[in-house]
């Protein structure tokens, strides 16, 4: 029987390439030698990105980039199908393709091949971006148990520039893909995947939580952060950190360094300020580094932000307090807070533009009720952390997912 081998197409961004920048470089390399035969890593040539009004939503730039990709992406596809139909030893089964880049279902169409569909979300927002339903002020989304307010929609659906058109463009591929696969587990979104085991979508396969348990390392520092909190007293250190595009201005900052501090708590903060402002230490308050000296620590870190986060999180059953910026972290806070009870909320609705400051006073009390060790909330987090590491386990519910994915994909051909 022939060896059966996938074609990955990511998108080159943050949550879902995996690999944040060429810092990484070394790492993405270190795959190819994984075993039993690696990961073959393609380089595509450089594609200029096509002329936009610099107005556009993110959205419909990522859009217009990626169609500009779909030549050389093609051209790659069929260098190696060509290559493995001369093997009598492997055989390509179909391309996994990053959600954005669904309208490469057709190169896979071109040579015979099925495509799957890999949401780096979770499941509620394949409700948003496929099925969504308007009525004011509240709004139906599959995945969803109640009406989702305005509020915590992404600012992509109030876009005027293309945001939510982009999303709507991406996902009227997903009918004509063979699968979707999705970065979730059954037992925290029971509801949203029953909402579409319905027959008329392709067959939905969570296969999460898909996460790197054992970190990455960015930088020297990191062997004077993990020292430090190998010292630290177990559960005791809050972590902010708010992704790889959160950062904030002066005023934020300093509450929030204000609100750490007054919490009396151990913290391991990674700080990002807006440009052009480039020393943070200038915006922290006066004395704050020599006050929380011993207890706090502020490093550079770059971390996943929205679901990614929130899975590594319940992976490791710690809980977190909502701070939402941007993407579809506002409706992933509402769905932790209102809907699963698996997080304090700080915010629903901060967006990253906004001029609002959320006051030292709040952190302190969202920092207090997240650090109560005998809250009920804590202990959701903790059992809830079991079941997904269960549900990867053999017998596990996503474990059994990814079997029925693998018998789909080597009984296409």
């Amino acid at each position: 029987m022939k060896k059966v081998e996938l074609i990955f197409v990511p998108t080159p961004g943050i949550g879902h390439l995996w690999f944040p920048d060429a810092a990484l470089d070394a790492y993405t390399k270190s795959l190819t030698a994984l075993p039993p035969d690696g990961i073959q890593l393609i380089d595509l040539p450089r594609v200029d990105p096509p002329s936009l009004a610099p107005w556009k939503s993110a959205e419909s730039i990522i859009d217009s980039f990626i169609k500009c990709y779909i030549p050389p992406v093609r051209n790659a596809v069929r260098d190696i199908v060509s290559m493995k139909c001369s093997s009598d030893e492997t055989r390509v089964a179909g391309l996994v393709l990053d959600l954005f880049c669904s309208p490469m279902v057709d190169i896979a169409t071109d040579f015979d091949l099925p495509s799957y569909i890999f949401i780096t979300s979770n499941a509620a927002f394949l409700g948003l971006i496929s099925e969504f339903q308007s009525s004011d002020p509240e709004h139906v989304i599959p995945g969803f148990v109640c009406p989702v307010p305005t509020y915590v929609l992404p600012s992509a659906v109030f876009s005027k520039d293309g945001g939510y058109a982009a999303y709507v463009k991406v996902a009227e591929r997903f009918k004509d893909a063979k699968g979707i696969i999705i970065n979730t587990f059954e037992e925290v979104e029971h509801y949203a995947l029953n909402c579409f085991s319905n027959g008329q979508n392709p067959p939905v396969y969570p296969v999460g939580p898909v996460i790197n348990p054992n970190g990455l390392s960015y930088s020297d520092s990191d062997d004077k952060v993990m020292k430090w909190l190998d010292d630290q007293p177990q559960s005791s250190v809050v972590f902010l950190c708010f992704g790889s595009m959160g950062s904030f201005k002066a005023p934020q900052v300093k509450e929030t360094a204000l609100g750490l501090e007054q919490s009396g708590f151990r913290f391991l903060w990674s700080l990002r300020v807006q440009p052009p402002k480039n020393d943070a230490s200038n915006m922290l308050p006066e004395g704050f580094l020599e006050r929380v000296q011993g207890r706090g620590m502020i490093c550079s870190f770059i971390s996943h932000c929205g679901w990614n986060s929130i899975l590594e999180s319940l992976w490791f059953g710690v809980p977190i307090v909502t701070w939402p910026l941007y993407a579809e972290q506002q409706l992933n806070a509402y769905k932790m807070v209102k809907e699963l009870g698996l997080a304090v909320e700080m915010r629903l609705n901060y967006r990253k533009d906004s001029d609002e400051v959320v006051m030292a006073d709040e952190i302190e009390k969202a920092v207090g009720m997240v650090m109560d060790g005998g809250s009920e909330m804590r202990k959701k987090v903790k059992e809830m952390g079991e079941i997904a590491r269960k549900s990867v386990m053999e017998g596990g519910t996503s474990f059994n997912s990814i079997g029925k994915l693998i018998e789909n994909m080597i009984g296409n051909n």
